[in-house]
This record gives C-alpha cells, sequence and structure tokens, in this order.
C-alpha cells in the first residue's frame, strides 16, 4: 500500500536506517516514521527500548507526533482505517 507513491504522492522507504536504529517505513518529506508493532511490543522490555528509539527519532528532528504506532494484524484486517491513519500523520506533519 506504500509502494510507488500511492499515499498522497508521498514515498516511503522500507527498512530505512536512521542512526543505529531501522525505521519500517520512513517517509523523508513529512520526515514521518511508520513502526509495525506485533505483540511483542507489549511486553516491557520492548516498551523501553520502543521509548528510547521514539526519543532519538525526535532528536534528529522526527517529533513524537510523527511517529505513528499501529498493530501488525491492522494492515491486513482493516487496510483502509490504516491508510486513514497514514493519511492523518501525513496532514499532521506537513503542516507543522
Amino acid at each position: 500500500m506504500l509502494r510507488n507513491r500511492q499515499v498522497d504522492g508521498m514515498k516511503f522507504r522500507r527498512q530505512c536506517p536512521i542512526g543505529r536504529y531501522v525505521a519500517d517505513f520512513y517517509c523523508f518529506e513529512a520526515a514521518l516514521v511508520i513502526e509495525l508493532d506485533g505483540g511483542v511490543h507489549s511486553q516491557p522490555s520492548q516498551l523501553r527500548k520502543d521509548a528510547a528509539k521514539d526519543s532519538f527519532l525526535e532528536r534528529q528532528g522526527i517529533r513524537v507526533l510523527r511517529v505513528l504506532r499501529v498493530p501488525n494484524g491492522m494492515v491486513l484486517e482493516h487496510p483502509e482505517e490504516f491508510l486513514k491513519k497514514i493519511r492523518d500523520a501525513l496532514t499532521r506533519c506537513l503542516a507543522a
């Protein structure tokens, strides 16, 4: 769904390295990181790692509001809702 500028003409790079982290998807134009989180991300140790990653991204100029976390299953089960979340995040990022 994120290939070939299908979402509002924005280009997303998959598995994009940012510092010592790898973003699942990154849109340079909007400075938007999309993380697809599975069940493991609800564990306390992973929550701490995710918080550290989010903090690093914010220090790189990617504001926290630009980090969108969604459950893995949403993409397949509710693709329209997933795309709406991305479009809403893009709108907020580009307006800032």
